[in-house]
């Protein structure tokens, strides 16, 4: 399969009509929502929106984004977009990075060259990696997607279809989260044969969207701030999971119109589930995330990015087979303390061929973006054993 290499390049008149949309907002009335307890507050949705009108530089990011090398590909009439970055080492190791929703591609960016180029990062040059990083199918510009049935475990299938028939490597190695961490865990089952190793900063069942879930028995006495931190999440992800596996299309039509909608949908999630306390800007520039927005924005991908749900719950996973583990290729779990859902061990080890396990000291649910020194660190000392 043929790849060819990608500029972004948002036409102006895009961004003139962005502007245009953000100098006309209607915005709701908001009251007793300091906490944020009714959803994205306000005042707050208002200060960011006046600087993605006035001070936030596309143009700029673009420039940023643009200095990684994109390439873009279809498999299977799957449009997929994807940055290569070569290892700079003796012996680099193939690595595919998944991203989830609300994340994009750029949630990877920290972490791409240090793991590619360590020795430009203090680091050994033993430790590279040939570092892709896709845009998960209908996310950014894996665009336009307009075949049905897409979902995670049939990206896996894409996945492989990527490196080894368009970028030549015949075995690989894999990390991912959220999204990107279910198309990682069947990636190991599926195809263990082709798989050096595989990388989860969330690690749940596959059945998860027909079922399953992780059992509270299963925590021990010395994990239950885990098992607190994991109830404690499960009312932030109610509500769209729910709609987003139901009615996508709906939703979208006023995600697709009006970029504060985005916006806001966006932020509180982003707010909620990463290690921030409640103060995004611990966390996150503004630029930061509106960065994140302006690639759902200007690839239009928000409707195909939500239908990913839809089409988890239409097309329940199923095991390619009985043995066990579930999971066979080797198998490291980074556990950072404000994910969503934290497993416990004893289940872990159960599930996959678990070789290394690693508390983080700090992290929400993106962790690239939020902890790239201890991602990167601890996917170095796994992926040594292996080399």
């Amino acid at each position: 399969m043929n790849k060819e290499s990608f500029t972004i390049a948002v036409p102006d008149r895009v961004l003139d009509d962005l502007r245009e949309r953000l100098g006309r907002v209607r915005y709701p009335l908001d009251f007793a929502n300091d906490d944020w307890a009714y959803g994205t507050n306000r005042r707050y949705l208002e200060e960011v929106v006046n600087y993605w009108r006035d001070g936030y530089d596309w143009r700029r990011h673009e420039a940023e984004i643009n200095r990684f090398a994109h390439y873009r590909t279809t498999i299977a009439g799957v449009p997929i977009h994807f940055i290569h970055e070569p290892g700079k080492g003796p012996r680099p190791i193939p690595l595919i990075l998944s991203h989830g929703w609300p994340w994009t591609f750029w949630d990877l960016a920290k972490v791409i060259r240090p793991l590619a180029d360590p020795a430009a990062f203090g680091g050994d040059p033993a430790d590279a990696f040939d570092v892709v990083v896709p845009s998960l199918p209908g996310f950014c510009f894996s665009t336009p997607l307009t075949t049905p049935g897409i979902n995670w475990w049939r990206t896996a299938d894409l996945w492989v279809a990527l490196m080894r028939d368009v970028l030549g490597y015949s075995r690989f190695a894999a990390e991912g989260g959220d999204w990107g961490a279910f198309i990682t865990q069947q990636l190991g089952h599926k195809y263990p044969q082709h798989l050096i190793g595989i990388y989860l900063t969330l690690a749940i069942p596959m059945d998860f969207f027909s079922g399953g879930g992780l059992k509270e028995a299963d925590y021990g006495a010395d994990e239950q701030a885990a098992l607190a931190r994991t109830r404690a999440a499960r009312p932030g992800i109610i509500s769209h999971v729910a709609v987003q596996t139901r009615d996508p299309q709906t939703l979208a039509y006023g995600m697709h119109d009006s970029p504060v909608a985005l916006l806001a949908w966006i932020l509180e999630r982003r707010r909620a589930w990463s290690d921030c306390d409640g103060d995004i800007e611990r966390r996150y520039s503004k630029d930061d995330l509106l960065t994140h927005i302006m690639l759902y924005w200007v690839s239009e991908c928000f409707v195909t990015s939500v239908r990913y749900y839809y089409e988890a719950r239409k097309h329940p996973w199923q095991p390619s087979h009985a043995r066990t583990p579930v999971v066979e290729a080797p198998t490291a779990i980074g556990v950072f303390p404000r994910e969503l859902l934290i497993p416990p061990r004893r289940w872990a080890e159960r599930y996959f061929n678990l070789q290394h396990w690693t508390p983080m000291s700090a992290g929400g649910h993106f962790a690239p973006s939020e902890e790239p020194q201890q991602l990167v660190d601890d996917l170095r000392r796994f992926f040594r054993r292996y080399r």
